[in-house]
């Protein structure tokens, strides 16, 4: 009699499914088809942009016009001929020099400030548990609902009283820390895993260890973010050192001395134009070098209370 053996089967073959087959949200990606190469957005944003550079662009053309030409109507939107002395003419009929070197002293002061103590008292109130830590932190938040003409009275006579009317500390004084530096620290630090922390504590690592070795690495958009917005601030201040600044020109920053372009029945246009476009070289410099930090920092702030 013989025996009939039946044929051993082995593991199926994989089936090739077509994703265009699929239901649901992988067959819809597969057939979507793009009419634009870009996103339908920057249709809209396009537009903007171009909106929001018509200023930039109008400060260029009038500061390369002569002053006949900046006060012609209809406005002379191409020159005929660029007039690039106005530039030097600016600068050697005023001092330009000084007033940009003030600026850049008082400047990267307070910026530095500002990462060093608003760091510290961010992380404070971020991690430490203290008695009142909630009270004094609400009570910070609620001076950013106070206008600066509010204050600006008793801080004149408090920078008065320490006699530093008329000179560039007067500048950096009352700016070393900023509320909301403190606040948007204190939010991204919320942020950081605390498990790494709690390693270095079992380490044997202080707090300020942590602070400088851990944190602040990682708060590096933070950083950059917080310093660019306090840059820009203390850059393009005008009311403080108006109020501050009364006789010594010798203490004049960029934005007081471009006032002095302007009299009282005659504007040198051409020259307040290209002195303007000098003055923001070094905003767009430190923008571009910290662009990719600065818009990180933005995006994550805000996300864990």
């Amino acid at each position: 009699m013989t025996s009939v053996v039946a044929p051993t089967l082995g593991p199926a073959a994989p089936e090739i499914v077509d994703p265009l087959a699929l239901p649901g949200e992988t067959g819809m990606v597969e057939r979507r088809t793009r009419l634009l190469p870009f996103d339908p957005w920057h249709l809209f944003l396009a537009p903007l942009a171009l909106i929001m550079l018509l200023p930039l662009v109008w400060m260029l053309v009038t500061s390369l016009e002569t002053p006949a030409q900046t006060l012609h109507f209809p406005p002379v939107l191409w020159p005929s001929k660029w007039q690039f002395v106005n530039y030097a003419t600016a600068v050697r009929q005023s001092a330009f020099g000084r007033w940009f070197w003030n600026t850049l002293v008082v400047t990267t002061t307070v910026v530095a400030s500002n990462l060093v103590l608003c760091s510290l008292a961010a992380y404070a109130f971020a991690r430490v548990r203290f008695l009142g830590r909630g009270i004094i932190y609400f009570i910070l938040l609620a001076t950013l609902m106070v206008p600066l003409q509010v204050v600006l009275i008793p801080t004149f006579l408090i920078v008065k009283d320490f006699g530093l009317i008329d000179h560039l500390g007067a500048l950096i004084v009352p700016n070393l820390a900023n509320v909301f530096g403190i606040f948007m620290l204190t939010q991204f630090f919320r942020t950081l895993p605390v498990e790494l922390e709690e390693a270095a504590r079992i380490d044997g690592a202080s707090r300020l260890s942590i602070l400088v070795r851990i944190v602040l690495p990682l708060s590096l958009p933070a950083l950059a973010t917080l310093a660019v917005i306090q840059f820009m601030w203390t850059w393009n201040d005008f009311l403080w050192p108006l109020v501050t600044i009364l006789t010594n020109q010798n203490a004049f920053t960029l934005q007081l001395g471009l006032a002095t372009f302007q009299g009282a029945h005659n504007a040198q246009w051409h020259l307040v134009a290209a002195a303007n476009i000098m003055s923001m070289v070094p905003l767009l410099v430190l923008f571009l070098l910290a662009q990719r930090f600065f818009v990180r920092g933005i995006a994550t702030q805000g996300i864990k209370g």
